[in-house]
């Protein structure tokens, strides 16, 4: 590996092996050359002057690419389609006048992109739902451990620490949803002409339109696609790009939402990410123990939303049938995108199998609160007792803001004395005490969690032992 040259650290730090693979060059042109086989394939199917013999020959030399001859040969012709059309057709000698028969680039370029995309998409699929497997055992496992509960990230009511875990796996699930729908309206552009019209293909066909359908269609097949753009002009729609982009960066607002929670809980040494016991937190504090997985996940995740701009911007500055302005800023911001939600859910996967809970922590941070948070039940039990509703909220309010003052001078809480000693109460501090269980205060999370859980069950069954494998 040269280190005089940058190199993106999506490639050399964060990316998988399979991400890596799927956007390599050797998987790219190869999948050019299985297009241009597929083609010349349909084109002797239906009857052109394209030989079986001719076919097998290109079939036999997709992967020995001479990336060499290919690069002089752009040099020469400042085209790289075409320069690799020249290499195909030195590896292929009796194939080489036939290679591209008809075609423009875009059959090569576009169709791959779309086989690439819908390969990563796959992959991605698995990847996160391995995140919602790691969740759901976590939301189980602390599906009624109460914990406190934050709005503006100020002390609100209890939670427990299973159902705050299924308010990220929600939002993951949505995610799934619109990554399936992406997925389930891929087309295929198939090899239709300069501007779209095929007209190529009609003079190649004899004006024959059916054969042109079904050329497309065994193309299409070949491929795994069973829809074709119905109509198109040279290159698939841009949009396409934009909703792929967009599906990756919900993702990333997902992992970034439950990251940043993560980072917020680590502060108050309530949850923590995974810590080797060899890792280093900072190179000057030595007993630092930074959430720096859940840290890169919000970097990362950032730059993908800002990445998936680049799409929305591209599709409605189009012309017409045709500019090319697209094409540099796709060569980057598609694979990148691609590379990096990758890399978000790895990190994901790998915060959320080893998330911990520092249970005694929460609960101490609980008792600090529970006193305030359960007020309206005591003031209830005071009213049983014979209690007047209105005088007991007013010596709660003047009670709990003397106990918040004497705890902002670092003293503990002494709320609970503070009733006690008034007779409107009519209850000692231990009387007081034994209605603190935090259990009391957690609402319906446990059987919310159970309830949303059994929801995702038959998804995570279904997944269950799916390794996304290169299918290109």
């Amino acid at each position: 590996m040269a280190k005089d040259r940058y190199e993106s650290p999506l490639s050399s730090r964060y990316a998988s092996a399979f991400m890596l693979g799927l956007f390599s060059a050797d998987t790219r042109i190869q999948t050019w050359r299985r297009l241009w086989v597929a083609l010349a394939r349909a084109e002797h199917d239906l009857g052109l002057s394209v030989t079986a013999e001719q076919v097998a020959e290109l079939e036999a030399h997709i992967t020995d690419i001479d990336y060499a001859c290919a690069a002089q040969r752009e040099k020469e012709v400042r085209h790289d389609v075409m320069a690799h059309v020249y290499a195909y057709g030195k590896a292929a000698p009796s194939a080489a006048g036939i290679i591209h028969l008809g075609a423009t680039s875009c059959y090569v370029t576009d169709n791959a992109d779309l086989i690439l995309y819908r390969e990563g998409l796959r992959y991605l699929r698995g990847q996160l739902l391995a995140v919602v497997r790691n969740l759901s055992r976590f939301a189980r496992q602390y599906r009624d451990t109460p914990t406190l509960g934050y709005t503006h990230y100020q002390p609100a009511q209890l939670v427990t620490v299973g159902k705050r875990a299924t308010l990220w796996m929600q939002d993951f699930l949505a995610d799934l949803e619109e990554l399936d729908f992406v997925l389930d309206t891929m087309r295929f552009l198939g090899c239709r002409g300069t501007t779209g019209t095929e007209a190529s293909f009609l003079d190649l066909f004899d004006g024959d339109g059916e054969k042109i359908e079904r050329m497309n269609r065994q193309i299409a097949a070949e491929f795994g696609f069973d829809k074709i753009f119905p109509v198109c002009g040279q290159t698939y729609p841009r949009k396409v790009d934009s909703r792929i982009l967009s599906c990756l960066s919900a993702i990333a607002q997902s992992c970034y939402r439950m990251a940043n929670d993560i980072r917020l809980l680590q502060h108050d040494r309530q949850v923590e990410e995974p810590f080797e016991k060899n890792q280093i937190g900072s190179s000057a504090m030595a007993y630092k123990r930074n959430p720096m997985r859940s840290e890169r996940i919000c970097s990362l995740s950032r730059y993908l939303m800002a990445d998936a701009m680049n799409a929305p911007m591209t599709a409605s500055t189009q012309w017409l049938e045709r500019t090319l302005d697209d094409s540099a800023n796709r060569r980057i911001s598609m694979p990148e995108g691609f590379l990096c939600a990758d890399a978000v859910l790895r990190l994901a996967q790998n915060v959320t199998d080893g998330l911990h809970v520092n249970e005694k922590i929460v609960d101490r941070t609980v008792r600090e609160y529970l006193p305030f948070i359960a007020t309206e039940n005591l003031m209830m039990e005071g009213v049983k007792r014979g209690g007047d509703r209105q005088e007991l909220h007013e010596i709660i309010r003047v009670c709990s803001m003397a106990a918040t003052a004497r705890m902002k001078e670092g003293e503990p809480c002494d709320l609970l004395s503070r009733l006690a000693a008034e007779p409107a109460f009519g209850m000692t501090e231990a009387e007081l005490e034994a209605l603190l269980d935090p259990r009391r205060y957690t609402g319906r999370c446990a059987g919310q969690v159970d309830a949303f859980l059994a929801q995702v069950e038959p998804l995570l069954a279904d997944a269950a032992g799916e390794t996304p494998e290169i299918n290109v």
